[in-house]
């Protein structure tokens, strides 16, 4: 039996080669789209913004990579390829899951770092850090990704033919060590940091609120932690969720027999997974005001139209669509509006004694 030769019907493997064909246009312009804005503003980027930048760059990695030999094989009804574009493919997509995954982590972390002290100017986090944690997410990744090439669990075609992965079955034998490790390093115990870490920033920005007084930086300054907070957590539950449907029906595959599960089952998981690299810029554009002004602004120019090509994206208090937000801008901001409101109040002033004296 040919383990590369599609269990599904033609007419699935079309639909599944069009569901990937749309998926890859939407990972790859959403996230160049993300990158765009990044280098757009690159020299006033700060460090923690680096990982989601990073972030941005193993979605589109992996929509690059992996996706033209998946679509391809899905409308030849046959892995394309053979032995070599599997491990290929499976050393792929466990590569920039990983990188996804840690920097997720990472991400988490630097959050709840940055909102311990909320009106503190000072950078918590410096540049060479921020490079030095986004090396190490590779790093990381890589690691994982190389243990099944030297013998450490084994990459494989998945049940319906058509992807390839790390060969679960095969390695229910040989790397059970590999499979409890894997499951805890790679997605129980990042899903338990992330989520503690934005649980407690979620309770610092509440107690904050709660004892603050009435002056308008500290509430502008919560408002901008919350949303950064919101945009960080919803990224994190789409990628997230995404894989944990495909973690349980791999697990289902190891300890149950083989026909267990139907192929048309056990593609959906797959395919779900595959779609956590769109959700991200979808995210930063519905979230984020910078984000949507520059992408408007962006698509005004490509359309050649001047008319909503007006952006004030560098004079709101909101200067970023990743995780950080400026305190000292957001300060200046108020006092900006402040001195102005002032001015107008003695224009008016002044306008009013003329208008009596005359």
């Amino acid at each position: 039996m040919d383990i590369y030769s599609s269990k599904l019907s033609p007419a699935v493997d079309y639909g599944v080669g069009a569901f990937l064909l749309l998926i890859a246009i939407l990972s790859i312009v959403g996230n160049l789209m993300v990158l765009v804005m990044a280098y757009k503003r690159s020299n006033h980027m700060k460090p923690p913004e680096y990982l989601s930048v990073n972030l941005a760059v193993t979605d589109l990695g992996a929509a690059i990579t992996m996706y033209p030999l998946a679509i391809a094989s899905a409308w030849n009804h046959h892995w394309i390829g053979g032995d070599v574009t599997c491990v290929y493919y499976g050393l792929m997509g466990f590569f920039f899951g990983a990188a996804s995954m840690m920097t997720l982590t990472i991400m988490a972390i630097v959050r709840f770092i940055v909102s311990l002290t909320l009106q503190s100017p000072k950078e918590k986090i410096s540049k060479r850090n921020a490079k030095i944690l986004v090396a190490t997410t590779w790093l990381y990744a890589l690691l994982w990704a190389i243990f099944p090439l030297i013998g450490w669990g084994k990459y494989g075609p998945e049940p319906f033919g058509l992807s390839c992965t790390l060969a679960w079955r095969d390695m229910k034998e040989q790397s059970q060590s590999f499979i409890i490790t894997i499951f805890f390093m790679n997605l129980i115990l990042p899903a338990v940091i992330i989520i503690s870490c934005y649980s407690a920033i979620a309770l610092k920005l509440y107690i904050t609120y709660k004892s603050m007084d009435d002056s308008n930086h500290i509430s502008n300054m919560i408002k901008m932690q919350r949303r950064l907070m919101v945009i960080a957590v919803l990224i994190s539950i789409g990628f997230v969720g995404c894989w944990v449907p495909y973690g349980i029906i791999s697990l289902w595959s190891i300890y149950r027999p083989g026909d267990s599960v139907p192929p048309e089952v056990s593609m959906l998981p797959c395919l779900f997974a595959k779609s956590s690299t769109v959700y991200n810029p979808f995210i930063y554009y519905i979230f984020s005001k910078t984000f949507k002004q520059e992408v408007n602004q962006l698509g005004c120019l490509c359309g050649r139209s001047n008319i909503c090509c007006t952006s004030d994206a560098k004079n709101g208090p909101e200067n970023t669509i990743y995780l950080v937000c400026d305190a000292n801008k957001s300060k200046a901001g108020a006092e900006e509006q402040s001195t102005e409101k002032s001015r107008e109040n003695e224009t008016q002033l002044i306008s009013r004694t003329c208008d009596l004296h005359s």
